[in-house]
């Protein structure tokens, strides 16, 4: 997960995604296990609340063998930092819609001198050592959300900011934030559509162009937009869909 820094060109592929809504340990393990990339634990909309538990379930997703971000509920620094705190390789903060914002973001997640991160030396429920301070930094990454009309006005800027490590958009508070049904966003071809425009802005600052999809239709739209880590889908849905696909094959035999 160690960042590159802000180098121009194409942004860094991070693949594919879980969306994590279940506190429940052997749940998110065996999703993440099923070929994944890496996995999010959300504490915005999801059922993760922090503390134990957080740890619990990010410590899941590492058991699994792939990197684990916590999508935290609201851009404080207690909140990022416990989840770093709890193991998590990467954070992604909802609803940044300025510099300013961005800023503190890219902040809360490193240590000085580079940011105002505390340093606790808990790393997670695995770990053997406490995090070194300058390798910590390195190895974390920050996504800020773009859901807003003035986080996408503001996309470009946001872009350049120092530790930003990627924009991460959520399509359907964006969509809503521009008045559009969501299919109309993804659909969106032109080469001033508003998705185009995040992964543009990206792209000129070397950084991850990040989107939550939701579904596998959705997936073929945010990659033909030029997203580079993209949730594909998340474990409850997914579980959900598996069972209901079961019982009627089952019933059909």
């Amino acid at each position: 997960m160690t960042r590159t820094g802000q180098d121009t060109g194409a942004p860094r592929d991070l693949g594919t995604g879980l969306w994590v809504g279940s506190t429940d340990g052997r749940v998110v393990r065996a999703a993440s296990a099923g070929g994944f990339d890496w996995a999010c634990v959300d504490e915005q909309h999801g059922g993760a609340a922090g503390g134990r538990e957080n740890t619990d379930l990010i410590a899941a997703v590492r058991a699994a063998g792939i990197p684990a971000f916590v999508r935290v509920a609201w851009n404080r620094p207690e909140l990022i930092g416990r989840a770093l705190d709890s193991g998590a390789d990467g954070i992604i903060v909802p609803m940044v819609d300025s510099v300013e914002q961005a800023r503190a973001a890219a902040a809360a997640v490193r240590f000085p001198p580079r940011g105002t991160r505390s340093f606790g030396p808990i790393r997670s429920t695995d770990a053997v050592t406490a995090p070194v301070p300058a390798r910590a930094n390195a190895d974390v990454l920050c996504l800020v959300m773009v859901e807003t009309t003035r986080g996408l006005d503001a996309v470009d800027d946001i872009a350049a900011v120092d530790g930003v490590d990627g924009v991460f958009v959520g399509p359907f508070d964006l969509s809503l934030a521009l008045g559009l049904e969501v299919t109309g966003l993804l659909a969106d071809g032109g080469e001033d559509a508003p998705l185009r425009r995040v992964v543009r802005a990206c792209r000129a600052n070397g950084l991850v162009a990040g989107a939550y999809a939701g579904s596998v239709e959705r997936v073929a739209h945010l990659r033909a937009a030029g997203f580079t880590m993209i949730a594909a889908v998340d474990d409850l849905a997914m579980i959900a869909r598996s069972a209901a696909e079961a019982a009627a094959e089952a019933k059909a035999r």
